[in-house]
């Protein structure tokens, strides 16, 4: 409100929303009793009864789901707070594991294990971590909704219990890289997201692109060749099959999972804007054009950008002008 909100303006962001619908007490009560999206068959019937063309009463449908919908302003906020957050942990967690041992040498993680001391750093970076994620689990009922909103929730579930389970067993060495390992990414993508929103397109497909690069070299790289391998076999060589071995894995496998799932959509989406040589529309956004804006918008080589931010989503969630910066 007091920060977000003055950058977004001073960038040329606009608190304004879609094009409302013009008032219809009959459209109005079928769209909120009955349906948000008529079929044929009920669009005759209104057509008919109104004395109106089918296209025109698609339209008003399209406008009236796109007017709930949040402004440009308020996603760049979203974006902004996001950006902040990750950016700001993620230097804080590298400045604390530059001098840690176990960051250098990951067995350090399973040396004279549960006995470890908890400093007072260590445990503030879990605790902020941990009541971020937490606000993302809630949040994510009230945000921008999103189409890959069970991943993003299946991943903030698997964070949260890595995060609590960890803690409790007092594996946060271990914990703190896989933290950090995941914020190296994440203010990248929100920064595209906020180039996006304030019409900066080489820089949005230039953050998307330095994003992509980082996400898949980390989640896919280093996080199953340095993460997975000191806790799957260098903890078993170590301290063997300890009793809450199989679930800490279990859970470090699912984000695994999950990572390969997004990594093939940055990958799908950064091939499309290739071959089409122009950035296009977020396929997880959930608002329309109007028949004049498709009309426009199939014969323009411009990108176009009419999502919300979630992702990220996600990835969630949370790409390419408006697909860039979403998946």
């Amino acid at each position: 409100r007091f920060i977000a909100k003055p950058c977004a303006i001073n960038l040329g962001i606009q608190d304004s929303g879609p094009h409302r619908a013009q008032p219809n007490a009959i459209l109005e009560k079928v769209f909120t009793s009955i349906t948000k999206s008529p079929d044929g068959k009920r669009l005759e019937g209104l057509s008919k009864q109104l004395d109106w063309d089918v296209r025109k009463i698609q339209r008003w449908f399209r406008h009236r789901r796109n007017q709930d919908k949040p402004t440009t302003l308020t996603k760049f906020c979203e974006s902004m707070w996001r950006f902040t957050f990750y950016l700001s942990i993620f230097f804080y967690g590298i400045r604390f594991l530059w001098t840690a041992p176990w960051f250098w040498d990951t067995r350090q993680c399973w040396y004279n294990y549960p006995f470890q001391p908890l400093t007072s750093r260590l445990y503030y970076y879990y605790i902020l971590e941990l009541a971020f994620y937490w606000s993302l689990m809630f949040s994510q009922f009230t945000d921008i909704k999103r189409k890959d909103f069970l991943i993003m929730f299946v991943h903030h579930l698997a964070t949260i219990g890595l995060i609590t389970f960890s803690y409790m067993n007092n594996m946060v060495r271990v914990g703190t890289l896989v933290l950090c390992l995941h914020d190296a990414s994440d203010f990248l993508l929100e920064a595209a997201k906020l180039a996006n929103y304030a019409k900066y397109q080489r820089l949005c497909d230039a953050f998307f692109m330095l994003f992509g690069v980082v996400f898949i070299v980390t989640r896919l790289g280093i996080y199953p060749f340095w993460i997975l391998n000191t806790t799957l076999f260098e903890s078993w060589e170590l301290i063997g099959p300890y009793p809450s071995w199989w679930l800490f894995n279990g859970l470090l496998i699912t984000l695994q999972m999950l990572h390969v799932i997004w990594s093939y959509l940055i990958i799908r989406t950064a091939y499309k804007a290739l071959v089409r040589g122009k950035v296009s529309k977020d396929d997880r956004s959930d608002v329309e054009s109007s028949s004049e804006e498709e009309d426009v918008t199939s014969n323009s080589t411009k990108g176009i950008f009419s999502t919300s931010s979630n992702g990220s989503n996600r990835i969630n969630g949370h790409v390419a002008s408006g697909q860039w910066t979403e998946e």
